[in-house]
């Protein structure tokens, strides 16, 4: 297996919502990211384009976040056109069926990893209490996530999205080589107030097992993105070192 370097943990998301934008820090980015992360705003709008330009601009590869969640039959087809633009992974939502994580699968040919959401990082145990969940998961959101994981993986996903608090206990129950994708990461030099509710630091999440670190807000808002992409990498490169035997 390929030895990743620090950067290639990195996944930026493209939260933006126009090309001229997404342009800009596809270019300034494409040798300082692992992926880019392509979400629905970004590729409702502009569509396989976004995926292409990507692939033509440096060695960065493609995260389709879309997220699919329907009847097993629609998320298969979908999948199977997702398969043919050549990204590394897309995701499904876990949802009720997991019929529907088996057909992505099935879908994706063995051309994409099909990564399940299991809990968004938005999401609080009061949410989860508010949705009508059991107090044994609106108590303990891990438990909710190991759940939807262990779902995931029986219908033959590569991994999953979660926050990088569940990553050493995912890794505990579902084997290392489960991919562990985690959003919600701040580094922890950077301060500020938003919607994630459940997050980590880059060297946290690396100490706890993720594979790959979405981070958005710190590169993006910083007055030089490419330099906060490369402090993030050393933060990373620290964390990897101290895990060493």
């Amino acid at each position: 297996m390929q030895i990743k370097s620090p950067k290639d943990y990195i996944i930026f998301p493209l939260d933006v919502s126009n090309f001229v934008s997404a342009r800009t820090y596809i270019e300034s980015l494409a040798e300082s990211v692992g992926m880019f992360k392509v979400g629905l705003e970004l590729f409702i709008r502009y569509g396989p384009d976004v995926v292409r330009h990507i692939h033509q601009t440096g060695s960065a590869g493609v995260f389709l976040d879309l997220k699919l969640h329907d009847i097993p039959m629609t998320v298969s087809r979908a999948m199977a056109g997702i398969a043919d633009l050549g990204v590394t992974f897309a995701t499904v939502h876990c949802g009720e069926n997991p019929e529907m994580l088996a057909a992505a699968v099935s879908g994706g040919g063995g051309k994409v990893g099909v990564l399940g959401v299991t809990v968004l990082t938005s999401v609080s145990g009061t949410d989860l209490a508010s949705a009508g969940y059991s107090e044994a998961y609106h108590s303990d959101v891990s438990r909710l996530v190991i759940k939807k994981a262990a779902d995931a993986r029986k219908a033959g996903c590569a991994g999953v999205v979660c926050s990088g608090r569940e990553v050493a206990l995912l890794k505990k129950q579902m084997g290392a080589d489960f991919i562990a994708v985690t959003p919600g990461i701040r580094p922890s030099w950077e301060t500020g107030s938003d919607d994630q509710k459940r997050i980590t630091t880059p060297g946290e999440a690396i100490a706890r097992g993720s594979d790959y670190l979405v981070i958005g807000r710190p590169i993006r808002d910083a007055a030089h993105p490419r330099k906060a992409a490369e402090r993030i990498a050393d933060e990373i490169a620290e964390s990897l070192a101290q895990k060493q035997p």
